[in-house]
C-alpha cells in the first residue's frame, strides 16, 4: 500500500469517526499532494509524497517559533496535532549514528574533506536521506563532520 493510498483510508477513517482535526490535517496533505500533481502533471510516487510530508512539517514549525512567544498557545497546540498527524505517515527516521554513518559514507566516495565541499555532500544527501532524516540536523552534522571533529 502507497503512502497515498494509506492517506486515502485514514481520511475516510477520520470521517467515520468524526475525527475534525485529524481529518483537517489529512485533507490539507492530500491538498497539497493533489496540487503538486495538477502543476508538474505527474503522479507523486511515494518519495515525492514525503518530499510534501516533510515540507508541511517544516512550515508547521516554523509556524510554532512564532506563535509561541506571540503567545499563542490555542495555534501553538494545533499546529502540533497536525505535525502529529503528519508524522504518521513519514518512513521511521535514521539515528544520529546512521546518519553518521551515511556521511561518512560519502565522504569516503566523494573525497570530501573541508568544510568547502559541503556542497558536494549535500546534493547526495538529500536524495539517500529524503525522508528519513531532518536536512537541517544532515547539514549540521555534515559541517561539524567536514570540520574534523
Amino acid at each position: 500500500m502507497t503512502i497515498k493510498d494509506r492517506i486515502q483510508e485514514d481520511m475516510k477513517a477520520a470521517m467515520r469517526a468524526k475525527d475534525t482535526a485529524v481529518l483537517g490535517a489529512i485533507r490539507l496533505l492530500l491538498a497539497a499532494v493533489k496540487q503538486k500533481e495538477v502543476d508538474e502533471r505527474i503522479s507523486l510516487d511515494d518519495t515525492g509524497v514525503v518530499g510534501i510530508i516533510d515540507k508541511m512539517i517544516k512550515q508547521r514549525r516554523d509556524a510554532i517559533a512564532q506563535f509561541a512567544p506571540a503567545g499563542r498557545q490555542d495555534l501553538v497546540e494545533k499546529e502540533a496535532a497536525e505535525i502529529a498527524v503528519l508524522e504518521r505517515y513519514l518512513p521511521e527516521r535514521l539515528s544520529a549514528d546512521a546518519i553518521d554513518a551515511e556521511i561518512r559514507a560519502l565522504m569516503a566516495e566523494t573525497g570530501a574533506s573541508g568544510p568547502q565541499d559541503l556542497g558536494k555532500l549535500m546534493g547526495p544527501l538529500k536524495s539517500r536521506l529524503a525522508g528519513r532524516a531532518d536536512m537541517a540536523q544532515v547539514a549540521a552534522r555534515a559541517k561539524v563532520l567536514l570540520a574534523g571533529e
